[in-house]
């Protein structure tokens, strides 16, 4: 029995990541902000305020990660971590107005990267990708 590496799904997606996070390096490359760090950010523009966990739980990223990249984008002046009023032992992660204000830049940026994705495959390719992707993660 043989095991074609190239072919594998496995590989494939390896193969893919390796690219989108390139396409995404490159535009956000310009505000100083990583590919993971524009992940937190996004959660953040959407839920406004969350503790660490949460953050990790939603991202799929392990919490000593999570703490590294919320420790660069305090560094930054992107995020603060403020005392949860119930639970001293947790820190919410707020957006700071200059957090906020990056929202519609690195929005603009990740639509170039999802543009240059689709000039590979047609629109709806994309959206059955995006759909078989979201049912591996369940």
């Amino acid at each position: 029995m043989t095991f074609d590496v190239e072919r594998s799904v496995g590989f494939l997606l390896a193969k893919a990541y390796q690219y989108v996070v390139s396409l995404c390096k490159e535009e956000f490359v310009a505000y100083g902000i990583t590919p993971q760090q524009f992940i937190l950010l996004a959660y953040l523009w959407k839920l406004e305020t969350v503790s660490q966990a949460e953050l990790s739980e939603k991202t799929l990223i392990d919490r000593t990660t999570i703490v590294g990249i919320v420790d660069r984008l305090e560094e930054k002046g992107l995020v603060e971590r403020q005392p949860h009023p119930e639970d001293r032992l947790v820190h919410r992660i707020i957006l700071t107005v200059r957090g906020r204000d990056l929202e519609k830049k690195l929005c603009v940026a990740a639509n170039r990267v999802r543009d240059k994705m689709t000039t590979k495959i047609l629109p709806d390719e994309y959206k059955t990708l995006g759909r078989l992707l979201k049912r591996l993660r369940e």
